[in-house]
């Protein structure tokens, strides 16, 4: 084993042999490592610990979602009440989760954001409390000056914002409304920024709301930020019921979740052949008179009479795609 003399080694300058060449090596590797990394915490900056990290917060009566960012050092985590600051000020709200880069496409251009704050302390919660308990009085006092002004709208919620700068009122209305004067009353009374949204039933139904018939809260107010239009078309092609009463949510509109799987059921019902089509498959020819949609199987008639529900992986080719012709459309309403 060869053996090495360094001056750079304890003992080494007296010419005696110390290490052999692998351990010396390492000494001298461990040695440079342990200077590097005292150099690079010496030069290099402090941590950052006010790089701003971003959560989704709700907040706001409306249950509206945002990105807002955080750059303390205190730690965040799911269903933490924070104080935040929006667009519209000073607002109470509740983390969901950290903000990824795809955050703001599953948002939407609509949502809000800002900054937090701080945690909430108990005293904001105190204060939310009492936040409640003015909004009443709120509500109320404009109800009773609408009706004195006999002005053709109806009232259906009150918010003051956190911080108390602005109180917003939201109103049903079938035709525009001339309320400044009535704004005009608010603002002296309540001597804060007043604003006036006029919102529809589905929005009604977001705020007032409570449970659907799932027994479930009603999605309006949990996780829909928008709410897309909903057509009978959707509700036939997934063979729900007609009946307005078991289809219809809180609202008094068609429910909102007959849209969720709506792409799916028209994916599968352009993939399958229609219903009239002539098909063989490996019991013969036949046509179509029925469509199981989700699991992708059809109703067929064969030619001796015989009607067999048919896997779409048994159907050998398509000998006509059929006519949309009113027997063949009212037949596949009625499946």
């Amino acid at each position: 084993m060869k053996i090495l003399n360094c001056v750079a080694c304890p003992g080494g300058s007296n010419g005696q042999p110390l290490f052999s060449d692998r351990l010396h090596t390492s000494l001298h590797f461990l040695k440079f490592a342990e200077s590097m990394s005292t150099d690079l915490q010496q030069e290099s900056p402090p941590a950052a610990e006010d790089a701003a990290q971003k959560f989704v917060v709700r907040f706001g009566t409306m249950r509206q979602l945002g990105e807002f960012s955080w750059k303390k050092s205190e730690r965040i985590v799911r269903g933490d009440d924070v104080i935040v600051r929006s667009q519209r000020g000073v607002e109470f709200g509740i983390v969901l989760c950290m903000a990824g880069e795809r955050t703001s496409d599953f948002l939407g251009q609509g949502a809000g954001g800002g900054r937090i704050l701080r945690l909430a302390s108990d005293e904001d919660r105190r204060s939310l409390s009492e936040l409640a308990e003015r909004e009443k009085a709120f509500f109320a006092r404009c109800r009773q000056l609408i009706d004195e002004r006999n002005l053709q709208m109806q009232l259906v919620d009150v918010e003051q914002i956190f911080g108390g700068e602005r109180i917003v009122f939201y109103y049903l209305a079938e035709k525009r409304v001339d309320f400044r004067e009535l704004v005009k009353v608010l603002a002296r009374e309540f001597n804060a920024r007043i604003e006036m949204r006029q919102i529809g039933v589905r929005d009604e139904a977001r705020l007032l709301a409570d449970y659907g018939d799932c027994g479930k809260p009603v999605c309006c107010n949990t996780h829909l930020q928008e709410m897309p239009p909903v057509s009978m078309k959707m509700a036939k092609l997934q063979k729900a019921t007609l009946d307005p009463v078991k289809i219809s949510g809180r609202c008094g509109r068609l429910k909102c979740c007959l849209r969720y799987e709506y792409d799916t059921y028209e994916a599968h019902r352009k993939e399958l052949p229609r219903v009239g089509a002539t098909v063989v498959t490996r019991e013969g020819t036949g046509k179509v008179i029925g469509q199981e949609l989700l699991v992708r199987k059809l109703l067929i008639s064969y030619e001796d009479g015989r009607r067999v529900i048919t896997e779409a992986s048994d159907i050998v080719t398509v000998v006509s795609r059929g006519n949309k012709g009113p027997g063949v459309k009212e037949a596949a309403e009625n499946q």
